[in-house]
């Protein structure tokens, strides 16, 4: 299980080289990842520095391995990225656990994510972890000069009580 900790801006090179090998495979087949690499390492890089106390931090041995992020602080979890040599082993799980637990201690009731359409594998991790699709969309994307359909996923982190407000966990 890897330790949970809050970035910190040392981190940032680190966090940003993470997210952006998790971002090659997530669009793969969806946008030209080598026309794209510069800007998105930037967008990190901006990201994590600007937004270092919302980022959720997973380490194996003492080495970051995947980050998460609510950069609202509020029910949607703006980022989830896993070094692929180190996904499906726990790391996401324990950061949406994380997030989640975050989200409850503030009285948030449900939480949400948005992903590309065609991101499977990021739509089943989030449907085995109790994510239902909530809505799709299509929206132009600008930087990928097509349009692109979006899936918002939620789950609901307390069940209603029998007045309609919400009681533990669920």
């Amino acid at each position: 299980m890897p330790t949970i900790r809050i970035a910190q801006s040392k981190d940032t090179a680190h966090l940003a080289a993470i997210g952006l090998r998790s971002w090659a495979g997530a669009v793969a087949g969806l946008a030209d990842v080598d026309a794209m690499r510069r800007k998105a390492e930037d967008a990190f890089v901006y990201f994590l520095r600007d937004h270092a106390p919302a980022v959720t931090v997973a380490e194996r041995d003492g080495v970051p391995v995947g980050w998460a992020a609510r950069e609202k602080y509020d029910g949607s979890i703006s980022d989830l990225w896993v070094d692929p040599a180190f996904q499906r082993q726990g790391v996401g799980t324990a950061l949406v656990a994380a997030l989640e637990a975050d989200m409850l201690a503030a009285g948030i009731p449900s939480a949400d994510i948005l992903t590309h359409a065609q991101n499977a594998p990021a739509i089943a991790f989030f449907q085995r972890r109790g994510y239902r699709i909530h809505w799709l969309s299509t929206q132009y994307s600008a930087r990928l000069d097509r349009d692109v359909e979006s899936v918002g996923m939620i789950r609901d982190l307390v069940e209603p009580g029998a007045d309609g407000t919400g009681y533990g966990s669920v």
